[in-house]
């Protein structure tokens, strides 16, 4: 039986140290474009015991004044509202894949992301041929995230990141999520003082991520690169910074060129019982596709060589809908490399969704321009015109 092969193999599973994330965590879904009136507290961290330690250290690690700490510090507010939103529901939220996938693939986002494409061509090529990730991903992800630095967030970084390191939520996470905000806080201070920028200026979202791609500022020390010829990184303003630092995320973070993200299954009961029972919610490849194939699961891709195939892990991606029947894909590396951007099946599916909606789009759209343009070239005195 199936079910009894599942625990061994996910016992042979190695497990990898977690990988340095875009976001922090999957961020809550609030509506884009929505402002917020933030209720804040201010001069919350002047004189605090954990914030003069958290300086203390910055001081002996990174060089920085003490007393332009104090000072930074003794000005930044405490954000209730990012607090608020990074708290956990009382009650666990239904996921619903189908009305997720309907808030980005609209066809606001469809339209902004074939007019990004077609301004920044050449470089989402440069990007491709540099680091192999094709301009549909960087495209999706980058329309999922801002809608192309449409809405990059109107909270001011350095009140989110501080909140966050020493105020965090009464979760049973709460230790690792405040070393991680307080590792991004470092990094923040030091991004900003050697990139010349003040820090109480910068604004993002409500967990500090920045600019048109998101990013933490530990993935901008880590990934961002300067991709438009200048020599200052600005993933605020610069389109070409945020296609270059998105592709290099990605290819750091394991992008395969030219390899699938995810493959469909079949609607037979044999094969959804056969991927029910292996949802186990890992995002890393785990299952040998040749497993599932001989469980009794259908691979609905004409086109994959299933023999040359056999040995690839996959997850299996489940995408529950209350009302309806849960679907699933299975998803290979690079839909696992998607989720290292943000931890979240759906996030990751409806970014590699949107890409191929709007490249779809755009190539029908380039076939029926060309279509019309033969036609009125072959016009009866079209030449004479």
């Amino acid at each position: 039986m199936f079910m009894a092969t599942a625990p061994a193999l996910a016992q042979s599973v190695g497990k990898k140290p977690p990988a340095l994330l875009a976001q922090a965590q999957p961020q809550s879904p609030v509506p884009q474009g929505q402002t917020f009136e933030e209720e804040i507290i201010p001069q919350r961290y002047a004189n605090n015991a954990n914030v003069d330690a958290f300086i203390n250290d910055m001081v002996a690690r990174y060089d920085f004044d003490e007393s332009a700490l104090h000072a930074l510090f003794a000005g930044v507010s405490y954000s209730a509202t990012a607090v608020k939103l990074v708290t956990p529901s009382p009650s666990p939220t239904v996921k619903n894949w189908r009305a997720y996938q309907a808030r980005f693939l609209d066809q606001i986002r469809i339209n902004a992301g074939i007019r990004f494409w077609r301004a920044n061509q050449a470089t989402l090529q440069r990007a491709y041929e540099e680091f192999g990730v094709p301009p549909e991903v960087i495209v999706g992800i980058l329309g999922v995230e801002t809608i192309y630095g449409r809405f990059m967030g109107n909270f001011r970084v350095l009140d989110a990141l501080t909140t966050l390191s020493f105020d965090y939520p009464n979760t049973p996470n709460r230790a690792d999520r405040q070393a991680t905000f307080r590792k991004n806080l470092q990094d923040y201070l030091v991004w900003t003082r050697d990139s010349q920028i003040d820090p109480t200026t910068v604004l993002g979202s409500y967990t500090g991520a920045i600019g048109i791609p998101q990013f933490l500022p530990s993935s901008i020390v880590q990934y961002a690169v300067s991709y438009d010829g200048k020599k200052d990184i600005d993933l605020r303003t610069s389109q070409a910074d945020a296609i270059g630092s998105v592709a290099n995320y990605l290819r750091q973070n394991g992008w395969e060129n030219g390899r699938p993200v995810v493959w469909k299954i079949g609607t037979d009961a044999g094969s959804l019982g056969v991927a029910q029972a292996a949802a186990d919610g890992a995002p890393e490849p785990h299952w040998p596709l040749d497993q599932l194939l001989r469980a009794g699961l259908v691979l609905n891709e004409p086109d994959v060589n299933v023999a040359s195939e056999a040995g690839t892990p996959v997850t299996v991606v489940d995408l529950p809908t209350p009302g309806r029947g849960t679907e699933y894909m299975l998803g290979l590396k690079n839909f696992y490399v998607l989720t290292r951007y943000n931890r979240s099946f759906f996030y990751a599916l409806a970014v590699y969704q949107l890409g191929q909606r709007i490249k779809s789009q755009m190539e029908a759209s380039d076939a029926a321009n060309a279509t019309n343009n033969g036609n009125n070239a072959a016009a009866p005195g079209a030449a004479s015109q």
